[in-house]
């Protein structure tokens, strides 16, 4: 039994969802979003409530049941509040800047990264050591983030790259004489 599935979906106000077979569509003040569900699961919206119901018995209809629950869930959340990811630079002479649409990243290599924002993602750079990465749709948000983290993880010795903010970094001892 999927505790997470029995638990129906509230739609705040200003927010509405459409149902057509197995697609919901949300609309939001933030945008709309869509998701289809696998055959194994059925929803529904009564009222102001989105309900996920298993098909059969399958251990595949249990498994849908509380993932696609939780994806209407992002959906809501989505089209309300959005989703963010912060970013923090620590090195010397790292630095991002916003020219237009693109973040330029100065990440000591010969050249500049350039990272252009896809489309429903924002990106922005409040300070040179900081990025935020904004959108309605989770998984662009994350893999943007993802993305921009990769041009210069952190590293374990001195901490250098970036990195989500708040993320802890094992740090390793250097080699001794």
């Amino acid at each position: 039994m999927s505790r997470i599935g029995k638990k129906a979906v509230e739609l705040p106000s200003g927010v509405s969802a459409s149902v057509s077979g197995q697609s919901i569509e949300v609309k939001g003040p933030k945008g709309t979003r869509s998701f289809t569900a696998t055959d194994d699961v059925t929803i529904t919206v009564e009222d102001n409530l989105v309900k996920v119901d298993p098909r059969g018995k399958s251990k595949r209809a249990r498994q849908q049941w509380g993932m696609s629950r939780t994806m209407v869930q992002n959906l809501v959340t989505g089209v309300t509040q959005g989703f963010k990811k912060e970013l923090e630079i620590q090195g010397v002479g790292y630095r991002a800047q916003m020219q237009g649409n693109t973040l330029k990243l100065n990440l000591g290599y010969s050249h500049d990264v350039d990272v252009v924002a896809p489309e429903g993602v924002t990106i922005t750079a409040p300070k040179q050591t900081e990025i935020v990465v904004e959108g309605n749709d989770q998984q662009l948000v994350g893999e943007v983030a993802a993305k921009i983290r990769d041009w210069r993880r952190p590293e374990p010795y001195k901490g250098k790259g970036i990195r989500y903010k708040g993320e802890f970094i094992f740090r390793k001892e250097g080699k001794k004489k």
